[in-house]
């Protein structure tokens, strides 16, 4: 399976160790526009399902196995109700938008999701270096 990761699972970004799969060399971006938001306190990276809003994500490509699909799953909540979900999307190669979209899973929030978070930036393009030195873990976070 494919997973197109555009937050704190990418390589060299603060969750990247749980991401226990093999990168697909490039980088990728979303054929669709979707919202990516930095939410609370945390400044986690949120991509709302609403195509047509924000802009096309840039993030990174990776096949996954069942293990590393279950503890990307874990870290993002999916079982959790306000979680993330696994949604089906297409994706272009950056570097050449000519080869044909890939289609890939990512995890996104619903836009109901949102209400009552504080979004503390966005939308943006691309999740960046400097926006991943402001993001906490929940464990940080907890009194």
């Amino acid at each position: 399976m494919l997973i197109f990761v555009y937050g704190t699972l990418k390589e060299g970004y603060p969750n990247f160790s749980v991401n226990r799969g093999t990168r697909v060399p490039g980088d990728f971006r979303t054929l669709l526009a979707l919202p990516l938001v930095l939410v609370t306190e945390r400044h986690t990276p949120w991509m709302l399902w609403q195509p047509g809003q924000g802009f096309r994500v840039t993030g990174q490509l990776f096949v996954v196995d069942d293990a590393a699909l279950a503890a990307m799953d874990e870290l993002e909540g999916v079982h959790l109700d306000d979680g993330y979900q696994r949604q089906v999307l297409l994706v272009q190669d950056v570097a050449d938008e000519s080869r044909p979209p890939i289609e890939a899973q990512a995890y996104v929030k619903q836009p109901a999701q949102l209400r009552g978070q504080p979004v503390q930036s966005g939308p943006h393009e691309a999740y960046t270096a400097e926006m991943a030195a402001r993001y906490r873990r929940r464990s940080e976070t907890l009194g």
